[in-house]
């Protein structure tokens, strides 16, 4: 067991952490939430032993373990990835050596009886014990396992980490925390630099970690899935449930309202009480019975309402002008770095209104063809065609750090505006949290999540009808991210977003793109249609639902019986099934019209059209057999 007991922290004039205290048991998955500033990071700093706190003390058992994948953490050149990965397996490789010595020494001693002999073998034994512990015997098996599941290739294995950018260097650190297996693992932000896929590999592999686990992590479905308790820390305080994060949310509200019906009950009490005292006092019969409960008034127990960070961006759109309807066409498009091909002949048409994800292992091309889309990047070979009357919004992944650091936020936003818009930025700057003073702090002493929000203000100043996002969260609260989502989800242009985020992504496209060996894959539906659909391609469910869920028994077929999470994934996949039907039948109905026109093979585009119009009759016949299997399998 881990505690903390009455930690203290102050910088300045601002208490950080006051005087809290918390215990960590065996095995426990911890999910540490706050607002950006709060003291999550400082606090696991100091659970690491790398912050001395100002008051108070952490205590753990003196042979435990811990690791700690932090921000700022960085990882020696000059050596492999496989290499690096490997030193993860230092104290086995000092067994493994000591262990030689051992046997070496037993092979030359004849003093069987003595005290120093036995001595020798005990410590061989418990040295065996332990190496098995370690699973030494599978080690080099093991970093490779757990390299794959984090996104590495086998040839990855034996390039330099110096080749490697601070994302992939990230990885190569939490793949050696993995491999020692501490009894507390601290992980801050994990997730910031994984893909989709490397982040369900992480998620099912803490499931299964036979050690303590404390995160901080801003992705909600990471921490529904991976935690069972949450501690937030809000204003210095902090306040723990027994919960993961989407169940503590709800039993935070509660518990809020009922300590203010609580607090607003026992107010009247007072009230009722101080009016009576003040009656009693006015009569000297009274007197004394005024003064008693005065006394019983001052030994009540007062309720406080702890005081709680409520302050929230306000982000809207303005309303976009209306563009053509082809946004956006991308026609036979390469783009090669050296002799490393990223996108092989790819295409994309972006029509106006759509809202479009894109997903995929990072290195798969995500960010380079939203920076072609956007003209910040040029292609190999092929084309990006932008349509009539289009007016680009682009929020780089970088974008919060490539503000200039030496200039005011003022004159980050005068930088940025239009003439119209300069009377409004201080009320815009306002909106993002951003008021008086703080307008004329340099960008060099913003936070992450303070840069990230004044980027974001730098996106209001001119009208767009093209969104292009790519990886806008990576720096905001879970505050902060809910309410850009809602701002997008009322965004009336058309809408592209680069994230790994599933949350933020739900709902949010109606179209998905994963970017897998060079190639583009769409799928007409959210995030959630996208993870299942290509589960079940994964596992063959689609298979199974079909020529296996009708399964002979003594002659007889029958239907496989689904689960209820079974079910309830395979009624998504069929109202997808449907949506995508519907769609493609009615575009299908469109071209069939201009088919029908007198003039339609004379014109020059005809042959082009009837191209589209017999791959979307075969799409149409695909998307109906979805639809078929999907309704077979419910029955």
């Amino acid at each position: 067991m881990l505690s903390a007991a009455n930690i203290f922290i102050k910088y300045g004039d601002r208490t950080l952490l006051d005087h809290i205290n918390f215990t960590i048991g065996d095995k426990e998955r911890i999910g540490l939430v706050g607002r950006n500033g709060a003291g999550k990071s400082t606090l696991l700093k100091v659970i690491a032993g790398n912050v001395r706190p100002d008051e108070g003390n952490i205590q753990r058992p003196t042979a435990s373990t811990l690791g700690f994948l932090h921000q700022e953490m960085s990882i020696p050149k000059g050596k492999t990835v496989i290499d690096e990965t490997m030193t993860a397996f230092d104290e086995t490789k000092r067994i493994e050596k000591r262990l030689a010595e051992i046997h070496l020494e037993l092979a030359t001693r004849t003093d069987y009886e003595s005290d120093a002999y036995m001595d020798l073998l005990n410590e061989m034994s418990d040295l065996d014990h332990h190496y098995h512990m370690l699973d030494g015997v599978n080690t080099q098996a093991e970093a490779e396992k757990i390299l794959k599941g984090l996104g590495f290739k086998q040839n990855d294995f034996t390039r330099l980490t110096d080749e490697f950018s601070g994302g992939w260097q990230m990885r190569i650190e939490l793949a050696k925390m993995l491999l020692q297996r501490p009894d507390f693992l601290l992980l801050d932000e994990p997730t910031n630099h994984l893909d989709i896929e490397s982040i369900l590999w992480l998620e099912e592999f803490l499931q299964n970690y036979e050690a303590s686990v404390i995160v901080i992590s801003h992705d909600k479905t990471f921490l529904d899935n991976v935690t069972k308790r949450t501690i937030e820390i809000e204003l210095g305080k902090i306040y723990e449930y027994k919960a993961n994060y989407s169940r503590y949310v709800e039993l935070r509200t509660e518990r809020r309202e009922k300590m203010t019906a609580a607090a607003n009950n026992q107010q009247k009490v007072i009230d009722q009480m101080e009016r009576t005292i003040s009656r009693f006092m006015a009569k000297a019969t009274k007197t004394t019975l005024a003064q008693s409960m005065q006394k019983k008034l001052d030994k009540i127990d007062r309720i406080e309402i702890e005081d709680v960070d409520t302050s929230t961006m306000n982000i809207r759109f303005p309303e976009p002008p209306r563009s053509g309807v082809i946004v956006a066409e991308v026609k036979e498009l390469s783009k090669s770095y050296g002799s490393l091909n990223v996108l092989n002949k790819v295409d994309l048409t972006i029509e106006r209104g759509q809202r479009i994800a894109f997903v995929g292992q990072n290195g798969m091309g995500k960010t380079t063809l939203a920076k072609m889309i956007v003209n910040h990047l040029q292609p190999t070979s092929g084309e990006v065609k932008i349509g009539h009357n289009v007016h680009i919004g682009y929020y780089a992944q970088n974008q919060a750090e490539a503000l200039d650091p030496k200039i005011t936020l003022l004159e980050t936003m005068e930088n940025h505006s239009p003439p119209e818009m300069r009377t409004k930025l201080r009320n815009i700057l306002g909106s993002f949290l951003f008021s008086g003073e703080d307008q004329d702090k340099k960008v060099s002493v913003l936070s992450g999540g303070e840069r990230a929000r004044l980027a974001m203000a730098c996106l209001l100043l001119r009208p767009i009808n093209l969104l292009v996002l790519d990886e806008p969260t990576n720096h905001l609260d879970m505050l902060s991210k809910e309410v850009l989502k809602m701002a997008l989800m009322d965004f009336k242009g058309t809408l592209l977003v680069v994230s790994h985020d599933r949350d933020f992504l739900s709902e949010m496209a109606d179209i998905t793109v994963e970017f897998r060996d060079k190639k583009l894959y769409t799928y007409l539906g959210d995030i959630n249609y996208f993870l299942e659909k290509r589960k079940l391609d994964n596992m063959r469910d689609v298979e199974l639902a079909t020529k296996a869920a009708t399964s002979t028994n003594n002659g007889q077929a029958q239907q496989k019986i689904l689960n209820s999470d079974e079910r309830k994934n395979m009624q998504r996949h069929l109202s997808h099934a449907e949506k995508k039907v519907e769609q493609l039948e009615a575009k299908i109905s469109d071209v069939e019209s201009q088919m029908a026109l007198p003039d339609f093979y004379q014109k020059p585009n005809s042959q082009k059209v009837l191209d589209e119009y017999a791959k979307m009759k075969a799409e149409l016949e695909a998307a109906m057999t979805e639809w078929m299997e999907a309704q077979e399998a419910l029955g």
